[in-house]
């Protein structure tokens, strides 16, 4: 099975390839250029070193949210127009389970936190002791305090994501010795992860034009405008 994985949800962007069911090209990358720029020279390397044409591959896999709007965007689109053009399917993938999938094993909950800013963070919550994350909590984007009433009390809980960076402090001060925090290496999410629930979601495949975003709640620009009519509606 050949896959190619595309992430620009978030602000580490990455893309790997599958090749026969092994990874045989992964990059990430973080630097001042929009993901806009990069990711499809990214691409196209990771093809070249893999000796993958885009006919090649089965199934393009796209990290659809939650995340940056503009950011999941871009990585949607590009995944759909590539599997347009040669007429094969896509596959969403949840950015707060690929994130868990760095944490395989785990005997305790992983809970990935991505900064939604306006004091909510993007999480859920995974049991990833077979290997693979088996959801415990859905995804949600509410404030971290809300989150950490929700967690179970008998679980030790590891954290993950961008989120950490900022919450760190607030989530070791009131959960103690029960939360651990992810190490800087493995807080943000691997491109091949993305490849490796891929081909775990065959089901999940779909025609490329039906592959769209996940937002957890409405774009800033759209509440702004929502907002804006309700007090001129007060009037």
């Amino acid at each position: 099975m050949n896959i190619l994985a595309i992430d620009t949800s978030g602000p580490v962007a990455g893309c790997a390839v599958m090749a026969e069911g092994k990874i045989v090209h992964t990059v990430s990358m973080q630097h001042g250029l929009t993901h806009s720029e990069t990711i499809l020279p990214e691409v196209e390397r990771a093809m070249e070193a893999s000796g993958l044409k885009c006919g090649d591959i089965d199934v393009f896999a796209a990290v659809a949210g939650p995340g940056s709007f503009t950011g999941v965007r871009i990585g949607v689109c590009t995944a759909k127009g590539m599997a347009h053009a040669v007429n094969k399917p896509c596959v969403p993938i949840h950015a707060l389970e690929a994130l868990a999938m760095n944490f395989a094993g785990f005997a305790g909950l992983v809970c990935p936190i991505l900064d939604a800013r306006r004091g909510q963070v993007y999480c859920a919550a995974f049991d990833v002791s077979s290997g693979y994350p088996v959801r415990t909590m859905e995804d949600d984007a509410i404030a971290l305090s809300e989150l950490l009433n929700r967690l179970p009390e008998d679980r030790q809980i590891l954290f993950a994501g961008d989120g950490v960076e900022k919450y760190a402090e607030t989530i070791q001060a009131q959960m103690g010795a029960r939360a651990m925090i992810a190490p800087e290496n493995l807080r943000d999410l691997k491109p091949e992860a993305v490849c490796a629930l891929a081909a775990r979601k065959k089901d999940e495949w779909i025609p490329a034009c039906e592959l769209r975003p996940v937002y957890l709640r409405k774009p800033q620009a759209e509440r702004e405008h929502n907002a804006r009519l309700a007090r001129e509606a007060e009037k």
